[in-house]
């Protein structure tokens, strides 16, 4: 881990100081400020001979794990007559601490791989990618999307109410990527593949994960329940069992990050995802656990999560992936809880190695509240027992 750890800093630190040298078409830009009408002509525009985009105006950064920004694009007539998309949405891993803590836990290459691999093959709601790709040994990354502004309803947060609708559509995209991948652990011509989701957990550990889960648990006292305030010191072991058990559970293709923020609503309670750089091998488990931890409100939780997670096994099923009992399902959900915690609690006290404000500070403890209050209402931590 230390050998990566030194490649891509080493790789980092002999880029261009400025990182605005122009990019030609075929190079992966060092900054957003390095694109170009020609490169975006070139992944934008392919198919009709003679359309141009013409300019390129960069929207305001946006950085928590990853570089974001959105770009407006204006084209040729041309290209205005073809009708391309007029904006895009972006991630790059163009800082240091952003190839670090994306590059060691294997994000940069898991969301590659989702784009062009497997979102071409799904038929969920999610976002259609135009450009995805890396560079191996800086794990300098850029992936552009369509901008889904204008055509969704909302892009949740904690404040955005997920009826029990939406929750059942959030149901229906997972129980299709972990039906259709169900035991499928290797794709023609693919190397590296994505990682496993203890592996996974693991690299992101290596960045100090511990620590900062550790400091994060202690200074959201506020938001946690008391009684389960008073085991802290149970919290990490639990953690690290769950993450151990996937070891022994059948795997498949998992989003591994569906907490609410990642979901975007359409019209009819419809729910898309996005945000797929967590993308692994492992059990199921981790995604409901928590996308109905983050998603709902507590009231709701309580009063749905049985039906959920009924309904969920009913669409594996209907997926070809059947003879799951409710308890064995129920049993894991209750386990893999603790292994949503520290996606949060990390964030709330990032370590030194990590991007500072990944999350805004009330997001951070309402995530940590809902996770916590499930954690407790459930005895997740004596469900290892």
């Amino acid at each position: 881990m230390s050998n990566l750890f030194e490649q891509i800093t080493r790789a980092y630190q002999s880029e261009p100081e400025t990182r605005t040298t122009p990019a030609r078409i075929g190079e992966l830009p060092l900054s957003y400020e390095a694109l170009t009408p020609e490169w975006m002509t070139d992944i934008l525009c392919r198919g009709v001979s003679g359309a141009e985009v013409t300019s390129i105006t960069l929207g305001a950064p946006d950085s928590g794990s990853a570089n974001r920004r959105k770009i407006a694009l204006t084209y040729n007539e041309k290209g205005q007559q073809a009708g391309f998309t007029r904006s895009v949405f972006c991630k790059a891993s163009h800082g240091l601490n952003n190839r670090l803590l994306l590059g060691i836990g294997g994000a940069i290459y898991s969301e590659t791989f989702f784009y062009n691999r497997i979102r071409p093959q799904l038929n969920i709601e999610a976002p259609v990618c135009f450009f995805a790709d890396y560079d191996p040994v800086s794990l300098n990354s850029l992936i552009v999307m369509d901008d889904l502004t204008g055509s969704v309803e909302s892009f949740c947060t904690h404040e955005t109410y997920i009826n029990k609708a939406r929750a059942e559509s959030q149901l229906d995209a997972l129980a299709l990527l972990h039906s259709k991948y169900n035991e499928t652990t290797e794709f023609d011509g693919e190397t590296p593949k994505p990682s496993s989701w203890p592996q996974y957990f693991y690299n992101v550990v290596a960045v100090g994960m511990e620590e900062a889960a550790t400091n994060g648990f202690n200074a959201a006292e506020e938001v946690i329940p008391k009684r389960l305030f008073r085991r802290a010191n149970e919290i990490w072991p639990a953690t690290l069992a769950c993450v151990d058990e996937h070891d022994s559970l059948p795997w498949t293709l998992c989003h591994n990050d569906v907490h609410v923020k990642n979901w975007y609503a359409l019209p009819g309670d419809r729910m898309g995802l996005s945000d797929w750089q967590c993308l692994t091998y492992g059990h199921w488990s981790r995604d409901i656990a928590y996308v109905l931890s983050s998603s709902l409100t507590v009231e709701d939780r309580r009063r749905w999560e049985r039906e959920l997670i009924q309904y969920y096994l009913d669409k594996l099923a209907a997926g070809g992936l059947t003879g799951i009992s409710f308890d064995f399902a129920w049993t894991n959900y209750r386990r893999e809880l603790l292994s949503t915690l520290p996606w949060w609690t990390g964030t709330l006290t990032p370590s030194a190695q990590m991007p500072k404000d990944l999350q805004p500070r009330d997001i951070t403890l309402e995530m940590i509240r809902r996770m916590t209050t499930a954690i407790d209402d459930l005895d997740a931590l004596d469900s290892f027992k």
